[in-house]
């Protein structure tokens, strides 16, 4: 890729990301569901998530509304207004107050765009380098994401470290599978495998420009695949430009 295309690559990015989204009128919501509590108690979670540590327990017999959902999870109301997050499989075992049971329907599409947080791991090539990377993501909007990866870099005459962030525009969050785009920089850092010859590490800035499609698999985990170029700002005469394609799984929550 040459550098006019880099250039109108980057241009296109900047564009598109710059470009604002109209703000959605709020739809009228109905009024909460009640349920009652038929297990010997149910936890409450400070967010949805097993990772979030329980802040109160509602008892059986207890009636809790329900507010809204989240993937699997399920924020809910005690009749004394404390507020926390149960799992959807906790609410299967209560009843309605004329006591029918609870059917809590799963995720649906546009809870794809809720989540807040993402994590990865990703393989691909680097200039003809193997990589091996870990990323992670903060949804500003559901349409943007500021985003950190860190790839270690595997060649033949060379290995090296790569560390960048950046932002990324993700043009339909709530389809199952959609594409996006990404600009960002950071630091590149290469070791030289020499042995005869004792060669410099070389320590470098860098830009990229990215495009890229990500597909649900499940209610928790994205399939994305990306093609990046970079340009590698070194101490010589002559930038370089490196063309990057991976392929990995993300957890989001």
């Amino acid at each position: 890729m040459n550098r006019v295309t880099v250039r109108s690559l980057l241009a296109c990015c900047f564009a598109l990301l710059g470009a604002g989204h109209g703000a959605a009128a709020l739809a009228a919501r109905a009024p909460p569901a009640k349920v009652v509590v038929q297990d010997p108690f149910v936890d409450l979670r400070s967010g949805p998530g097993r990772g979030f540590p329980a802040t109160f327990s509602v008892e059986r017999s207890a009636s809790i509304e329900l507010l809204r959902q989240r993937t699997d999870w399920i924020k809910v109301r005690t009749e004394g207004g404390r507020e926390g997050w149960v799992h959807r499989s906790q609410l299967e075992r209560t009843l309605t107050p004329g006591g029918a049971p609870v059917q809590v329907a799963g995720p649906k599409p546009e809870a794809r765009t809720e989540h807040r947080w993402e994590v990865g791991l990703a393989t691909g090539d680097f200039g003809g380098a193997n990589v091996v990377a870990v990323n992670g993501a903060y949804a500003l909007t559901p349409h943007l994401h500021v985003r950190a990866d860190v790839q270690h870099l595997l060649g033949d005459y060379s290995n090296g470290w790569l560390g960048t962030a950046g932002i990324a525009h993700i043009f339909a969050p709530e389809w199952r599978v959609s594409p996006f785009i990404g600009i960002g920089g950071g630091v590149l850092s290469i070791s030289p495998k020499a042995t005869l010859v004792q060669a410099e590490d070389r320590t470098d800035s860098v830009a990229y420009a990215g495009i890229g499609v990500r597909g649900f698999l499940t209610n928790r985990f994205l399939l994305a695949g990306e093609y990046r170029s970079y340009v590698v700002f070194t101490s010589r005469d002559e930038n370089e430009e490196i063309d990057e394609w991976t392929v990995g799984f993300t957890y989001f929550f």
